[in-house]
């Protein structure tokens, strides 16, 4: 039987090493160093590459992130791509998300902590569809995260916005009330007023 490489519980990862996490799995500290050629989220401890994406999936992004910036109102920020601390072992990295800023140092930050967070987006990509669709809403709600989106790209190449609310008694996601998925225009009222015209994003 062969042998199994383990990594010592304390000191920093390497890019030799990365992949064989401590029995507790690595922390953050461990890890924020790294220079790997992927993306990755540290998902219980374990470094999990990120998928590629296509184009249609980054602009979509970008040109919800941008909405949401010129429709954003004090205290909100907007950013993408940026990890989110629920503990030292867990750093997931939304598309977007919109955060409450205030007593965070802008440059000291490396994760926004999970309780700052106001909404999380992703953009479903195949890849993605399993984390999206339930394991980060789950993720998401039991750190008691406001707001969910689910973007979606359908047959026809139009976009669907399914949008979610927390439950903070039972800390899950339930659609929307009033529009629990956006065609053609998305309009809320949380966490700020937003109108996004969603044919809009599609294209170059």
């Amino acid at each position: 039987m062969g042998a199994v490489m383990t990594t010592p519980g304390q000191g920093r990862a390497t890019e030799d090493t990365w992949m064989f996490p401590p029995a507790d799995g690595w922390t953050f500290d461990q890890v924020k160093h790294l220079e790997l050629p992927f993306d990755w989220e540290l998902v219980d401890g374990v470094i999990v590459a990120r998928g590629q994406t296509r184009f249609w999936h980054n602009r979509v992004r970008d040109r919800i992130s941008d909405a949401q910036e010129a429709a954003s109102i004090e205290p909100y920020s907007v950013v993408t791509k940026q990890c989110v601390m629920f503990d030292d072992r867990n750093t997931p990295k939304p598309d977007v998300i919109v955060f409450d800023p205030r007593k965070l140092d802008f440059f000291q930050l490396e994760c926004v902590p999970a309780e700052k967070v106001a909404l999380v987006v992703e953009v479903v990509s195949p890849g993605s569809r399993q984390d999206d669709r339930v394991r980060k809403p789950a993720l998401f709600a039991e750190a008691k995260v406001p707001c969910y989106w689910r973007v979606e790209l359908d047959r026809d190449q139009r976009l669907a916005v399914h949008e979610y609310w927390l439950n903070a008694d039972t800390r899950s996601y339930f659609p929307a009330p009033m529009h629990p998925v956006h065609h053609g225009k998305l309009i809320t009222e949380v966490p700020f007023p937003v109108e996004i015209d969603l044919e809009a994003l599609v294209g170059f």
